[in-house]
């Protein structure tokens, strides 16, 4: 079963003194400004300001933890928890440059060798990390 999911951003202007609004239509959840300077120098502003990076990030982290569960538990060894942060970064000149995965997970019974074979895997087979397939995708993983 395919599901589609859509956010839809509202412009205004041109690239570097324009603004948007960026809104997650599927779930309505949230709506966020977007604008050059933040994504081009890391400044937000006055305002609460996200950029396609970390809108990005946020996907690939839940992405990431969703996956990393799903093989944990499969093995016999679920989590109880999972702290995903994916750090994005864009370069103006290059663009998207890679995503970090940096993770940190209280899982009972495993030893640290199938944590990092199965955290490993998980990067590899999860949806988002495929789509990043033209980037480098890192990862730290340790158990907590």
């Amino acid at each position: 079963m395919a599901v589609t999911s859509e956010a839809t951003t509202v412009w205004h202007g041109d690239l570097t003194s324009g603004a948007g609004t960026v809104t997650l239509d599927s779930s309505g959840a949230a709506s966020m400004a977007v604008n050059w300077r933040a994504r081009s120098e890391g400044v937000a502003g006055d305002a609460a300001v996200s950029t396609p990076e970390e809108l990005l990030g946020a996907a690939h982290a839940s992405c990431f933890s969703m996956a990393f569960a799903n093989a944990l538990a499969e093995a016999g060894t679920p989590p109880e928890s999972l702290q995903t942060t994916a750090a994005v970064t864009f370069d103006v000149a290059s663009g998207i440059t890679g995503s970090h995965l940096l993770v940190s997970a209280i899982v009972p019974g495993i030893d640290e060798a199938a944590f990092q074979r199965i955290a490993e895997e998980a990067k590899a087979g999860c949806p988002v990390s495929r789509a990043l397939a033209g980037v480098p995708i890192t990862l730290e993983a340790s158990l907590a």
